[in-house]
């Protein structure tokens, strides 16, 4: 028997709001979306002037991230990045209905060494996308270390 953790609605919040901050910050309308291990939806919020395809992709990278259990940029990260041409995961952004995502923007979510779900941006360049993203799992690391939680924050996931 295994514990198993999940994100709880409060706690994807939490991470959103985070995202959302510091993408003000930054000046850039921004999506985010958590979903949990299995790719669907906790929360997702669109900044006002964001993209409209916005929801769709920060969806669809939480969804990668979170499944794949990888940041979604490393999927073509020169020179091994698996989807990269004539690497063995080559076209596997066309998987699932073209959900797959494989750039900057998606990260899975890790507690205590376990994916528990992902999180998704949509709306920066890729350094925006990564401190935005960063921020949120920064917020649910602080949100959790009470507990003794340990939350893996992090630009370059892979489990």
């Amino acid at each position: 028997m295994k514990r198993i953790w999940q994100i709880e609605r409060a706690e994807a919040r939490a991470m959103v709001a985070a995202a959302l901050d510091k993408a003000a910050e930054l000046g850039v309308p921004q999506t985010c979306c958590v979903t949990d291990a299995g790719g669907f939806p906790i929360a997702l919020e669109r900044m006002d002037g964001a993209r409209v395809t916005g929801p769709q992709i920060a969806w669809n990278k939480a969804f990668t991230a979170a499944g794949h259990k990888r940041s979604t940029h490393l999927f073509n990260t020169p020179p091994n990045g698996p989807a990269l041409p004539g690497n063995e995961a080559f076209g596997i952004q066309h998987s699932f209905e073209g959900r797959f995502a494989v750039f900057v923007g998606g990260f899975p979510v890790v507690v205590e060494g376990e994916v528990v779900g992902g999180v998704g941006l949509s709306g920066g360049n890729g350094e925006q996308d990564t401190a935005c993203g960063l921020a949120a799992l920064q917020a649910l690391a602080e949100l959790l270390a009470p507990q003794g939680l340990q939350v893996l924050v992090a630009a370059d996931i892979k489990k």
